[in-house]
């Protein structure tokens, strides 16, 4: 199972205030709309998406397809196989894709502390 680019996506206060705080940690803008109260940035291969008002709590993030530069790759596991698997294992699941189309989908289950997590394809 190919789960994609990793990140994290955390449900912030003040976009700004986590733009400058991630900066000083070396973290840049790599994707995103600051003023959308959104932005993805990244330092090397690790990615941190900002969204402010947009999620209750942080989200770990897999993209199956993107690279961690957000580029596609050759090979990767579609999301909706990736979601047929974890069904078969018993997994529930707060939102799925529809199995019954193709290309950009996702689908969020959360760990067994509560910790959600999204497989987000855009391609």
């Amino acid at each position: 199972m190919l789960l994609g680019a990793f990140s994290v996506s955390l449900a912030v206060k003040d976009i700004h205030a986590s733009l400058d705080f991630y900066g000083k940690l070396g973290f840049t803008l790599f994707h995103g709309d600051p003023a959308s109260n959104w932005a993805i940035i990244k330092n090397g291969d690790h990615v941190i998406g900002l969204f402010q008002g947009m999620f209750p709590n942080n989200i770990l993030t897999f993209n199956p397809g993107w690279d961690q530069s957000g580029q596609p790759v050759g090979e990767f596991t579609d999301v909706r196989e990736i979601q047929k698997d974890l069904k078969s294992q018993g997994v529930l699941f707060v939102t799925e894709a529809d199995e019954t189309t193709t290309g950009p989908a996702s689908f969020i289950i959360t760990d067994p502390d509560g910790n959600t997590i999204l497989l987000d394809q855009h391609v």
